[in-house]
């Protein structure tokens, strides 16, 4: 499936959109990755990261993708 063809789905999938909370969530994604000077990540940020989110996982903080899905469904 070509991008066109893509972005034309999603914009159909997101005009049958009827919750409020999901149009936000979806207007922040747009706004921060239009509005920030995206860059690379160095290989020092990158395993920083990693071992950030590592140490959240041992220490519980993470929250599964059921619980997720029912937050935004």
């Amino acid at each position: 499936m070509d991008i066109q063809t893509r972005k034309i789905e999603f914009v159909q999938a997101f005009l049958k959109l009827q919750s409020e909370e999901l149009i936000s969530l979806f207007e922040n994604i747009l706004n921060s990755e239009t509005k920030e000077d995206l860059k690379p990540m160095t290989i020092e940020e990158l395993n920083s990261r990693i071992d950030q989110s590592e140490k959240d996982f041992k220490n519980g903080g993470f929250k599964t993708h059921e619980e997720v899905f029912e937050k935004y469904n």
